[in-house]
């Protein structure tokens, strides 16, 4: 029996400007979805994504974190990828999203179109410009354990994800992730700031929800095409209502638990069509180690894009039986 093909989309913190520069360049199918959700994107916003995240000037070490750019651009590059692969033949059997990333996975399923995906995305970006206060995210190697038994850190922030044994997200003020960082310095904890300027999965972000939820009343949403896995329940959703795509960014991550109900099911293929391979690296930490061969990444800063695809071209389709 096959395995199945298991899509993975990731969320904010996962963005850096040149993302996908090489599929952009030179897969026509990606290129083209980029630009025809450009457009969409610019009459909505007046911005161009693609002007501003290839911009020739900026490097990959430079912060883009604004969230009326990394929100869409987030989406457009995952809904791009899994659009290119499926014009190579490669379509997924399932769907996990986890935070953002729940939004690119309800377009490749079908339970909304990509525009009006694209449409939410931009409109929660807006909101949340619009009417919270900024916010930081930070990243924590270490057990997981490590935040309860320090007042520092559950006094002053909150649990946004545990992603595996020594690996943790928290969300808090600026100035309180700020005097955390210090604390985690003398203790010698290693810690990484993420990439975003909202405090996701945390209170910081609630004066948005009942003007984002009356937004939502205007799409129309359907029953998923393909079995959909959801990191905001830790598993499979059948039946998606309004308040999912307000609690996909609200409620605590819980990918692990997603992983692990798709590895229940059937010992599957995860393809990582996020922009940084997040999802593939946290999924090579809760599967086995002789798991890895059947865990792929596609985009990353190093711009290895197109060999990364044609390798996972090659295996999936040159199995016996893989539909074409």
């Amino acid at each position: 029996m096959n395995q199945p093909i298991v899509f993975m989309f990731s969320g904010q913190g996962s963005q850096y400007y040149q993302m996908g520069k090489e599929l952009f360049n030179h897969n026509p199918a990606f290129r083209q979805k980029m630009l025809d959700m450009d457009d969409f994107a610019a009459r909505g916003t007046g911005l161009s994504v693609i002007k501003e995240v290839y911009h020739s000037a900026k490097r990959l070490s430079d912060p883009l974190d604004r969230i009326l750019l990394t929100h869409p651009a987030i989406f457009m590059a995952e809904y791009a990828l899994a659009y290119a692969m499926e014009k190579k033949g490669i379509r997924p059997d399932f769907v996990i999203g986890a935070s953002l990333g729940e939004y690119a996975s309800a377009a490749v399923s079908g339970v909304l179109s990509a525009e009006d995906a694209l449409d939410c995305v931009l409109e929660q970006a807006k909101i949340i410009e619009e009417t919270c206060r900024k916010g930081s995210m930070l990243a924590i190697l270490g057990d997981p354990r490590l935040y309860q038994e320090y007042p520092m850190l559950y006094e002053q922030s909150e649990l946004a994800s545990v992603n595996y044994h020594s690996h943790f997200v928290i969300s808090g003020e600026q100035e309180k992730v700020r005097e955390m960082m210090e604390f985690l310095r003398e203790k010698q904890i290693p810690h990484q700031l993420l990439p975003v300027s909202y405090g996701f999965h945390s209170a910081l972000i609630d004066p948005a929800e009942q003007q984002f939820k009356r937004f939502l009343d205007t799409k129309s949403m359907q029953p998923p095409s393909m079995p959909y896995i959801s990191s905001m329940s830790g598993g499979i959703v059948t039946d998606v209502q309004k308040d999912f795509f307000w609690d996909a960014v609200r409620k605590p991550i819980r990918f692990r638990e997603a992983l692990q109900y798709a590895e229940s099911r059937q010992q599957g293929v995860y393809i990582d069509a996020g922009p940084s391979g997040t999802l593939a690296a946290f999924a090579k930490q809760l599967l086995p180690a002789d798991s890895a061969e059947r865990i792929c990444t596609i985009m990353t800063p190093f711009h290895k894009e197109l060999s990364h695809l044609q390798q996972i071209e090659d295996i999936i389709l040159s199995s016996p039986g893989r539909r074409q």
